[in-house]
């Protein structure tokens, strides 16, 4: 490619400078002669330039490039002589290509003025491209055997196994109560768990903050004496849907604090899509996964309503389940899909139902015998998926069902007991198990928890929780750990170190905490924000500060000396010494008391007092004084100094 430039480059002709020119312009030089500039020179030696230094680096790589080989010779002769030979061969076979090739590069580049300007290409960029991958990344690792290659497929033979990914290996069992456990949340990150029960209590789960004690760090009521039925953590873990036997819903925040209450709906009005909010009891509820904020509930109102966290004074939409003849039916559970667009609800005559989000009016499936009717079915699950739904009935059956083809069950299996409302089912994280759990009567075995293959549905796997019923269970896919809800009141976590995530494996490895005494209360305190100032008791303090302080001063931490034994020392009494004091705490202690009879005791001076007897009648012949009043005459001599007639009348 030819380049043409002027060869020279003058300025114009000027007979002299211009004064007014240069004023007008700014600064001076007009008419002086332009340096001229030989372009085709300039490129031809930014070309010799740019060969050198292409040639120089080429040099040293292949210098680099021979010591690498030798080394590598020398590496390969001690651990197998033979193949290092033909290593050796081909090596100098390829650095004699390579060498050729550059010289034929730089003859080219020499020779022809009509290529490209700059360094030439590397050789094996050119030649061998085969080789690239071996000079960057090293020598390539030799094929594979036939053993090796079974041993793989053994491999990914075990790996396919979905009862290895079972993390069961270890396990921390979190006291509740001992009321039932019937709701279990675990937020996204899985760093907290909340467990609600028939005793009103939710409770809180740090693992991060917990020790070896397992203890909860917040519990309280948050709706009074109604049991909870369903804890779930929103899809951004900053709310927990709280949803008890009352009619209204609460949402609280991640510290417990609550952050609206659903409003009750009226119960005289026949029509319950008239209405603002449930008129009966709740079952159980749900957040959307992909809209922040909105959630559903489903009530013994025969309605499932969505609602939204900003707007508590009125649902969002009202889904009524009706039976096939256009009646009312009590929905039992409801949750939403992977993607948010369906809702499913199965019923007390034994429906499932499946609703557009947006559209209320009619069911998009409807499967009118899903379970037996008069059952409560107690939990339907979406896979990860979102093509197969999984259902507990209470008619003690799990089933699955593909949402495609919504005309009969997958897989069915029974023998599984369940005598809670809230019995669940849940899919694994890989969607290749269903877990679930069994109840018992008190006393009569052992509640499980049964893995099915989502596949095939056999039973796989179970595993022995306690001697009660399993009622909740939930398997987070990001901790890959298992959590238990019982009806003894216990909340368990199962998980593997290997195969696990965080959760319960850092509170494990904490030693409990022992209490501080000095950081405790001296006494009960009692708060009366409304007393008068008068009756108020001051504000009581942690003791901790005026311990340290007391523990400093030398005569209030002195320690209280042992009594003296014997005669006094040191300037120290003894108990038994001769000062009067001494004597007075001696005959404290005596035994003063008289434990002979009574009777004897009187008795002993009956002699004396019959020989001598002053202290009866004699002794008080000297006090008593002389008889004033006058004699009284007797019956007889008042008889005879009456009258005649008065006898003869009587």
């Amino acid at each position: 490619m030819e380049r043409s430039a002027p060869s020279e480059v003058t300025a114009p002709d000027a007979s002299g400078p211009d004064p007014q020119l240069a004023v007008t312009m700014g600064f001076t030089g007009f008419g002086k002669k332009a340096r001229t500039f030989d372009l085709e020179a300039m490129f031809e030696q930014t070309r010799r330039t740019a060969v050198e230094r292409s040639r120089k680096t080429l040099e040293a790589r292949e210098k680099e490039e021979e010591m690498n080989r030798e080394k590598q010779l020398r590496q390969n002769e001690d651990t197998e002589p033979t193949p290092s030979g033909s290593n050796v061969v081909r090596d100098c076979s390829k650095s004699s290509s390579r060498e050729t090739s550059s010289s034929e590069s730089e003859d080219s580049s020499d020779s022809s003025d009509d290529e490209l300007i700059g360094p030439p290409l590397p050789p094996k960029m050119v030649g061998e491209p085969a080789n690239l991958g071996e000079d960057i990344l090293g020598p390539l690792p030799p094929p594979l055997s036939e053993e090796d290659d079974d041993d793989d497929e053994d491999d990914e033979g075990e790996e396919e196994n979905p009862v290895q990914k079972i993390p069961d290996s270890h396990e921390i069992t979190l006291k509740h109560g001992t009321k039932t456990v019937s709701a279990l949340g675990l937020d996204p990150s899985g760093a907290r768990l909340v467990t609600g029960g028939y005793d009103y209590d939710v409770k809180f789960w740090d693992f991060a903050g917990m020790d070896a004690s397992f203890k909860a760090f917040r519990s309280l009521q948050p709706c009074e004496c109604h049991q909870i039925k369903s804890l779930q953590y929103s899809n951004t873990g900053d709310m927990i849907l709280v949803v008890s036997g009352s009619s209204q819903a609460k949402v609280i925040d991640r510290d417990g604090f609550e952050v609206m209450e659903c409003i009750k709906g009226d119960q005289y009005i026949v029509d319950m899509a008239n209405t603002k909010g449930h008129t009966a009891m709740l079952h159980t509820g749900s957040w959307h996964p992909k809209i922040k904020g909105e959630f559903m509930t489903c009530s013994n109102d025969a309605t499932v309503r969505l609602w939204e966290v900003e707007n508590p004074k009125k649902q969002k939409s009202v889904f009524k389940p009706r039976t096939m003849q256009g009646k009312k039916v009590i929905p039992t559970t409801c949750t939403y899909s992977r993607d948010g667009n369906l809702i499913a609800a199965a019923c007390q005559n034994g429906s499932i139902q499946i609703w557009d989000r947006n559209l209320t009016v009619h069911p998009k499936f409807h499967y009118k015998q899903a379970h037996d009717p008069g059952t409560d079915t107690s939990c339907v699950a979406f896979s990860y998926d979102g093509n197969v739904l999984a259902s507990r009935g209470g008619d003690d059956t799990l089933k699955l069902w593909d949402i495609r083809q919504f005309n009969k069950p997958l897989f069915s299996a029974s023998g599984l007991p369940t005598m809670f409302p809230m019995t669940d089912c849940c899919f694994s994280p890989d969607d290749k198990l269903i877990v679930t759990g069994t109840s018992v009567q008190r006393g009569c075995g052992s509640g499980k928890l049964v893995f099915f293959e989502r596949r095939t549905f056999q039973r796989m796997y179970e595993i022995d929780i306690t001697d009660a019923s399993v009622v909740r269970c939930l398997w987070h896919p990001k901790l890959n750990q298992i959590m238990v809800g019982t009806a003894n009141g216990l909340a368990k976590v199962y998980y593997d170190p290997n195969k696990s995530q965080r959760g319960a494996k850092l509170c494990v490895v904490k030693t409990q905490r022992k209490a501080k005494q000095a950081e405790t209360l001296t006494q009960d305190y009692i708060i009366t924000p409304h007393a008068l100032p008068m009756f108020r008791e001051p504000r009581q303090r942690s003791t901790r500060k005026q311990l340290e302080k007391d523990r400093l001063d030398p005569l209030k931490s002195h320690k209280p000396e042992p009594p003296v034994a014997g005669p006094g020392r040191g300037g120290r009494v003894g108990t038994h010494g001769g000062t009067l004091s001494s004597y007075i705490v001696k005959n404290i202690a005596l035994d003063k008391t008289d434990d002979s009879n009574p009777r004897e005791a009187i008795l002993r001076h009956a002699k004396a007092a019959e020989d001598n007897p002053y202290w009866v009648s004699p002794a008080y012949s000297k006090t008593q004084p002389k008889t004033m009043f006058a004699q009284v005459e007797s019956d007889d001599e008042e008889t005879k100094n009456e009258p005649e007639w008065k006898k003869r009348k009587i």
